[in-house]
Parts: C-alpha cells; sequence; structure tokens
C-alpha cells in the first residue's frame, strides 16, 4: 500500500481506527473521515505518534448531508491526488422495536449507512479510472443473517450495500476497480461497553461462534487490508465474514 490514499468513513472508531493503523503500517497514507471531532482529532493524533509513516489526516464531517459530503470528498480527491481504496465503514446502529421508528429516523439511517457510499464512489471512482484502478470495501454486518430483532432500518441498510457492493463490482470492473464487502460479526468495541452486562454478552457471542475467542478490530482490519491490498487483485463482488464462524454463508 506504499503511497497509495485511502480515504476511510467513521475512522474515529473501534473498527475504523484500526484499520487506519493497519492500513498506515501498510504505508499507506490514510484519511478518516467522522462526525466525532474531538475523537477523530484524537485517533490521528495517537496513530501519527507510532512512529515512522505517513501521517493520518483526520476530516470531519456528518454523512448524512450526502450532497455536501460528495463536495468535500471530490475536493479531497484533488488534494491526495487521487484515492486509490475506499472504505465505506461509518454507521449508524439503533436498537428498538422497529415501532418505535419515525420515517425520519429510518432515512437517516439509510443515508449514513447505505446512500452515502453510493455518493461517495460518484465522487472517487472517476480520479481511480483514470489512474488505472482501485479498490472499494463496503462494511456490512453479520446481522444480514436474520438473527437479531429490532435491528429492522439497520439491516435494510446493509443489505442495501451488499447489493450495491455487487451491482458496482460488475459495473467497475472493466475499469479495473474492486468492491468488495467485509461482515464482521460481534467485535469488541466501546459500543459494547455499554451492554447492561458484557460478560454474560461475551459468552453468549463465544458459544455461538465456532471458534471460541472473540474477535478484535484487529481481525477486521486485516480483512480490509486485503481486500483493499493488491494481493487480492483477483477478488471482486463479494462479503468476506470475519465472525469467527457464527454465520457462514
Amino acid at each position: 500500500m506504499d503511497g497509495r490514499a485511502v480515504l476511510v468513513t467513521g475512522g474515529a472508531g473501534g473498527l475504523g481506527s484500526a484499520m487506519a493503523r493497519r492500513l498506515r503500517a501498510a504505508g499507506a497514507r490514510v484519511v478518516i473521515h467522522d462526525v466525532n471531532a474531538a475523537r477523530g482529532r484524537e485517533v490521528a493524533a495517537a496513530l501519527n505518534a507510532e512512529g515512522a509513516g505517513a501521517g493520518v489526516r483526520f476530516v470531519e464531517g456528518d454523512l448524512a448531508d450526502p450532497v455536501a459530503v460528495r463536495e468535500r470528498v471530490a475536493a479531497l480527491d484533488r488534494e491526495v491526488n487521487g484515492f486509490s481504496g475506499l472504505v465505506n465503514n461509518a454507521a449508524v446502529v439503533p436498537l428498538k422495536p422497529i415501532a418505535g421508528y419515525t420515517l425520519e429516523e429510518y432515512e437517516r439511517i439509510q443515508r449514513v449507512n447505505s446512500h452515502v457510499a453510493f455518493v461517495l464512489v460518484q465522487a472517487l471512482a472517476p480520479s481511480m479510472r483514470a489512474r488505472g484502478g482501485g479498490a472499494v470495501v463496503n462494511v456490512c454486518s453479520i446481522t444480514l443473517g436474520g438473527e437479531w430483532a429490532n435491528f429492522v432500518p439497520y439491516v435494510a441498510s446493509k443489505g442495501a450495500l451488499l447489493g450495491m457492493t455487487r451491482a458496482l463490482a460488475r459495473e467497475l470492473g472493466p475499469d479495473n476497480i474492486r468492491v468488495n464487502a467485509v461482515s464482521p460479526g460481534a467485535i469488541p468495541t466501546d459500543a459494547e461497553k455499554v451492554h447492561p452486562d458484557p460478560e454474560d454478552y461475551a459468552r453468549h457471542v463465544i458459544e455461538r461462534q465456532s471458534l471460541k475467542f472473540r474477535g478484535t478490530p484487529d481481525d477486521v482490519a486485516d480483512a480490509v487490508h486485503f481486500l483493499l491490498s493488491d494481493r487480492a487483485r483477483f477478488i471482486t463482488g463479494q462479503n468476506l465474514h470475519v465472525n469467527g464462524g457464527w454465520l457462514m454463508g
């Protein structure tokens, strides 16, 4: 990944920051995008303090406004002389019964979790094409397996993202732009700490996995790195499950 520019949305979170660290270690010039400005600056500073390597840049923005995001990212693309990689990682993860959502809430979840991925590919694909190719990784979810209740808008958005992955792979393949998905399982991040009984939840997860240990954000980051790299040059339109064998498909 030496010298290649990669944009990671949701880069201030547990998964996004692990991806940024892994890609920086591989030589990429990483730009992390997140709505949480304080956390984003903190993550970028921490990564940049980890020794030699290209600097990680933080850009603040709200993905709920896809038009503004497209303009901002198109400008960023020019500044970095073209992104070679895009990771659509940011997501809103609500948890409540379907009756509890307003239409406005549902639509915002779709905008952040899937619509903006379409917008970002629109913004970056032309320069990828002009340089001879690129790679996109969309972060989907184990919840697409249908085992969880109270996630309807979230699962709908991830289903759209998976369908988009396959359609984009077909359309952009002739331009040597690869598009794949990664579907993490139950990966411990700060979001899990708010669970009322984290230890019980961890037992619940391990009972259902084939592998009897918890995955980490680094496991997801390694999969993303692989799919962005030339080692995956003949892989496109795929969904790589990183879930310890909980669901297989």
